[in-house]
């Protein structure tokens, strides 16, 4: 398995900033790689189950030699729909070896997300929160045992 604790960090990289960013990047890509180790053969749809935790949803929106975007989520039953949450698109750069949550859906149910979201005002602090939710999902994933 490989750590992301060997993502090369310039130093001038601080919290926040372009530079932090592209790493978390980097680190999302490892995280990803060890519930997922080879992206780029994902075609269908995949749910991971596991004892100690829901079953996770994997499923392709875009599939191309360099890139792939997909959604990763919980699916919950809820009266008259499935609940998706957290619900992050994620874009992965194969070449580069770089992860990137583009989106997040169900900001809105949740109070503390959504003021959260609502005071992030430049697209970089946007980015960041992104991508640090990821960064720390994907590792609870690794760790409740899920692989696709």
């Amino acid at each position: 398995m490989v750590l992301d604790q060997w993502c090369a960090t310039s130093w001038r990289a601080r919290p926040g900033s372009f530079v932090s960013l592209m790493t978390l990047y980097e680190s999302n890509f490892v995280r990803l790689g060890w519930i997922l180790p080879d992206a780029r053969s994902v075609r269908a749809a995949a749910v991971s189950r596991v004892e100690t935790d829901c079953d996770l949803h994997l499923t392709p929106l875009e599939v191309s030699r360099y890139t792939s975007v997909f959604r990763l989520t919980y699916e919950f039953d809820s009266p008259g729909e499935s609940v998706l949450d957290p619900d992050l698109e994620v874009r992965v750069y194969h070449d580069a070896r770089l992860a990137e949550a583009r989106s997040i859906g169900g900001f809105k149910r949740h109070p503390q997300l959504s003021a959260l979201e609502s005071g992030l005002k430049r697209e970089l602090d946007q980015r960041w929160a992104r991508n640090m939710m990821l960064n720390k999902w994907l590792e609870y994933c690794a760790e409740r045992g899920h692989r696709f």
